[in-house]
């Protein structure tokens, strides 16, 4: 049987780093040759094409930077004959790099980002993985992008869904053990970065909510307290960015859970219903802000963009 072919996109992250003996401390440093060197086999699962692409760490990594990232992707994944493509990626911005891709492409073919690179690879191959938008995989576990967060800063197993793994490593193999359930990628033709993100505290005002306003934010998303709340000190600030015409989206800070209009009082949830602050449901802060700039640069309507955030949550 002929192997399936695989592109290997190497952006960087602890996979590719060594200590550096001067500073005593992990750095960047790894081609992607070096890196399938040491995984013992790895080249008996499929034909691999290696791409350095990129040597970064999470943090250096900016949306300007993913939406470039997509764009190459996107001509990886048109070659007919390649069959998947596999990205290595620092953890710490994985999730948010993984969802702005699941948003806005469109292939078939499987992308997966890579917390383990042998899992990665048996998951590109798999014909399980076809339609499924776009995975990570993390140790034995296949997590789907629109809903993979990080939970742990150095764990191994790092890597959560709220509603559980699409799939696992059984005896070395893919196991999907939920159907697919992807939606059409939104029709972005660009990226919109100005999108900040504010989280809620106990007595938080709106100073920062003001600054955004005034240094020109495109919208915002708010991280309200328990299921859709805000400090009433922060209010004056949401309504001067509603009426210059923003999109406000709101979701939780909490892990799990709905955002919803369940409160009356100052800042409650039902007040922030009738202001038009949109609900962004079960979205963390990080991947509502991502799809809030996937969202504008396919339309300014915010009519619109509320029913890319609000029908579903997963939809586009």
């Amino acid at each position: 049987m002929t192997r399936r072919h695989v592109h290997v996109l190497f952006t960087g992250g602890t996979i590719s780093m060594r200590i550096d003996p001067g500073i005593g401390a992990a750095m960047p440093a790894l081609s992607g040759e070096e890196i399938v060197a040491r995984v013992h086999g790895l080249r008996k699962e499929a034909r691999l094409t290696l791409e350095d692409y990129a040597r970064l760490p999470g943090p250096h990594v900016t949306p300007s930077w993913m939406w470039a990232l997509k764009e190459r992707t996107a001509e990886v994944l048109a070659e007919t004959g390649v069959d998947g493509v596999v990205i290595t990626h620092g953890t710490d911005t994985l999730e948010e790099t993984a969802f702005l891709l699941d948003l806005t492409l469109g292939s078939e073919k499987p992308v997966v980002f890579c917390g383990a690179m042998m899992t990665a690879v048996r998951t590109a191959v798999h014909p399980g993985a076809r339609g499924r938008g776009v995975l990570v995989a993390v140790g034995e576990e296949i997590h789907g992008a629109a809903e993979a967060t990080k939970w742990h800063t150095q764990s191994l197993g790092a890597f959560r869904s709220p509603r559980g793994p699409l799939g696992v490593l059984d005896r070395g193999q893919p196991v999907f053990v939920r159907p697919p359930g992807r939606v059409p990628p939104l029709p972005a033709s660009r990226l919109v970065p100005e999108v900040d993100l504010h989280t809620m505290a106990a007595g938080v005002d709106d100073a920062l909510v003001r600054a955004s306003i005034a240094r020109g934010a495109r919208g915002l998303v708010l991280e309200a307290t328990g299921c859709g709340n805000l400090p009433p000190a922060a209010m004056p600030g949401v309504r001067a960015a509603l009426g210059a015409g923003l999109p406000v989206v709101m979701v939780s800070r909490c892990a799990e859970g709905l955002v919803s209009p369940a409160y009356g009082y100052d800042g409650g949830g039902q007040m922030l219903r009738a202001l038009g602050v949109i609900f962004g449901r079960d979205l963390p802060g990080p991947k509502a802000r991502i799809k809030l700039m996937v969202a504008l640069g396919a339309t300014s309507d915010v009519a619109e963009i509320r029913r890319r955030f609000e029908s579903d949550a997963t939809a586009v």
